[in-house]
């Protein structure tokens, strides 16, 4: 048991980078996605409805094939084994966004609109209308979906392993396959189970702080 320890940590590691750095670009980039799944351009609107519509219609699984595939087979391009990684991120950055515009744009929407008329009537610009009166309240209201999203994040890294990267179900597998034995993968589902607590704990530390200012 000991031995495999520092593999295990190793892609522990990979697997924690590869959920902050997912979380880091995917929640800014779903707003700004929201943003244009609301906007007035109707070429806009149907670019990114099509976009969340194919993110979301589509297997993860499947778009990592195409992000780390795409470059050699589309455009011929040769990719080092430093890629792979890199394709993670994008994979996951993109599919993730999706759906964290559609729980922007519900939050937005459910909004009522005397809040933007009673804020014109105040003098706020819309940018100051929506980043000091409505975001703060939309946070509030999407947190549990997000938490969900953030939750599924966890458990979905282990999708890496289907182009080679090496994170903690890979090196876990690779482990079970050598020793023949279960040892590896308990201790693998033991870090998904922490790691998905601590997520959850952190993410209701941050909902009842924001209730409570709020």
């Amino acid at each position: 048991m000991a031995a495999m320890l520092p593999q295990l940590f190793d892609g522990m590691m990979v697997t924690v980078q590869i959920f902050v750095v997912t979380l880091v670009f995917s929640l800014p980039l779903g707003l700004l996605v929201s943003f244009g799944r609301m906007a007035k351009n109707p070429v806009i609107r149907w670019i990114t409805k099509a976009y969340i519509s194919v993110m979301r219609g589509t297997p993860l699984m499947l778009q990592l094939f195409i992000v780390y595939f795409g470059p050699y087979y589309i455009f011929g391009i040769r990719v080092t084994n430093d890629y792979r990684l890199w394709a993670v991120f994008i994979g996951f950055v993109v599919n993730y966004a999706a759906y964290f515009a559609e729980i922007y744009r519900s939050g937005i929407q459910s909004m009522p609109a005397g809040q933007y008329e009673a804020a014109k009537l105040l003098g706020y610009s819309r940018f100051q209308t929506f980043f000091k009166i409505i975001f703060p309240q939309v946070v509030k209201r999407i947190l549990p979906s997000v938490t969900n999203e953030v939750i599924t994040l966890v458990k979905d890294t282990s999708l890496a392993f289907t182009i080679s990267v090496i994170e903690m179900f890979t090196v876990a597998k690779q482990l079970a396959s050598a020793q023949a034995a279960m040892t590896p993968f308990v201790a693998a589902g033991i870090f998904y189970y922490v790691f998905n607590l601590l997520v959850a704990l952190v993410m209701e530390h941050f909902e009842k702080k924001l209730s409570y200012y709020q």
